[in-house]
């Protein structure tokens, strides 16, 4: 019998509160890294109405000015104005940093195998800078390999900003949340059951001041402008049964910080799979790579990713865990949900013979520390917004395919020896 079922995700607009705070955190961590790649960050932002609070631990040579990297990126997002109730000129900015403890600093700069084993091999000096488990996933249901929820929430959400900031829609404010319901059937996407976007807007449009008729001319706007542009290259689409909800409350005035208090990390759903696959319970932003709650989830979603690609399964999850000090993970499991082409056991020995899973090794094969002095002093905060994974307008090194062919090779090679016993 055929199964049909609602699944949901949700994203948020680079203005909500909590993003704020992921792309101050990772600001801050792309300026320290550009002038000290060996940085040690664990920086927490908070934000309020008219406060930014900058804390963590931080050890590092470099010398930035906290409180104009957080100024700046509030007014890049869009916070240039007092009556939004937040503003990068007027806002008051707290910096309360340490440094990182030197229990931590010190499994991280010698890792247990090299102090036991007295290792020579370089990706065993670095320990994990904590520990933790991490997962990966990818399936086929879009090009880049993401569940169709998130990605369709994303992708609404970064138009809807881009219409703010192309100024096609004046009234639009940075605040906004958006909220994909597909329908799925034996496993596969075949419809959109429900379209929600809520998006901070002026209390008027030009002369209209009826609240009704502002939020009719919004809804109006927002599918033509939003919605119809971000289907076009996607099979599954809305149909007149779809529900198209906007601003369900009536309105969406107050916003932003002064709406809600914002916090760095809590966003760990949106900022990966949108809840389809699991989620180690670790924040990424403002963290350096030698934490693996950020740099070994981006591992795992490469292997997971090329395992899809190579066509050795329609639905890949990695799962990594490690001990703090210890470079080496502590385990690693796949799962395919019965559509592995392979035995699962066959690609969990094709992810340990195939990819870097230790800090070191994960650093080095996607240059973490080097990435923001190479493209211009900005990096990690590009992805602080609208999802570290599946981004296709940026090129991101855990997201490339340079593994399909050696793991179709791997794969057939391990088939063929499994079953020449009973060939002969």
């Amino acid at each position: 019998m055929s199964r049909r079922y609602l699944f949901t995700s949700e994203s948020v607009t680079e203005g909500h509160p909590d993003k704020i705070c992921d792309q101050i955190s990772d600001t801050i961590l792309d300026a320290l890294l550009t002038q000290d790649p060996t940085s040690r960050v664990a920086a927490e932002v908070v934000v309020n109405t008219g406060l930014v609070l900058i804390t963590g631990e931080i050890t590092t040579k470099a010398n930035v000015n906290f409180v104009n990297l957080a100024r700046n990126k509030i007014a890049e997002i869009g916070y240039t104005d007092a009556v939004n109730g937040f503003c990068a000129t007027s806002t008051s900015v707290l910096v309360a940093l340490d440094e990182q403890s030197p229990d931590i600093a010190q499994g991280v700069n010698t890792a247990q195998e090299s102090r036991a084993q007295d290792s020579e091999e370089l990706f065993d000096k670095i320990g994990a800078g904590d520990q933790g488990i991490m997962f990966g996933f990818a399936c086929n249901e879009t090009p880049e390999l993401m569940p169709l929820p998130i990605s369709l929430a994303h992708r609404i959400a970064l138009r809807l900003a881009a219409v703010r900031k192309m100024g096609d829609l004046v009234y639009l404010r940075p605040d906004g949340k958006t909220q994909i319901t597909v329908v799925y059937e034996d496993g596969r996407p075949v419809g959109i059951d429900t379209i929600l976007i809520s998006t901070q807007h002026t209390p008027n449009i030009g002369d209209i001041t009826d609240e009704a008729a502002v939020q009719a001319k919004i809804k109006e706007e927002l599918w033509s402008m939003v919605v119809i542009p971000v289907f076009g290259d996607i099979e599954v689409k809305p149909t007149e049964e779809t529900r198209f909800l906007v601003n369900p409350t009536g309105k969406f005035v107050i916003g932003g910080p002064q709406g809600d208090s914002g916090l760095t990390g809590r966003k760990i759903i949106v900022d990966t799979y949108g809840g389809y696959s699991r989620h180690g319970g670790g924040a990424f932003s403002g963290k350096d790579p030698t934490k693996v709650d950020r740099s070994a989830a981006y591992a795992a979603r490469y292997a997971a990713k090329n395992i899809v690609a190579a066509g050795l399964a329609e639905k890949c999850e990695v799962q990594l865990s490690y001990a703090i000090g210890v470079a080496r993970p502590v385990s690693i499991f796949v799962d395919t949900f019965g559509t592995g082409k392979v035995d699962d056991e066959i690609l969990l020995q094709l992810v340990k013979d195939n990819f870097e899973l230790r800090p070191a090794g994960i650093i080095h094969t996607f240059n973490l520390r080097n990435l923001p002095s190479e493209r211009g002093g900005r990096f990690y905060q590009d992805v602080a917004a609208y999802g570290h994974l599946g981004r296709t307008d940026l090129d991101l090194p855990w997201e490339r395919l340079d593994k399909v062919d050696v793991l179709k090779v791997a794969a057939n090679k391990s088939l063929s020896e499994a079953i020449a016993p009973v060939l002969t």
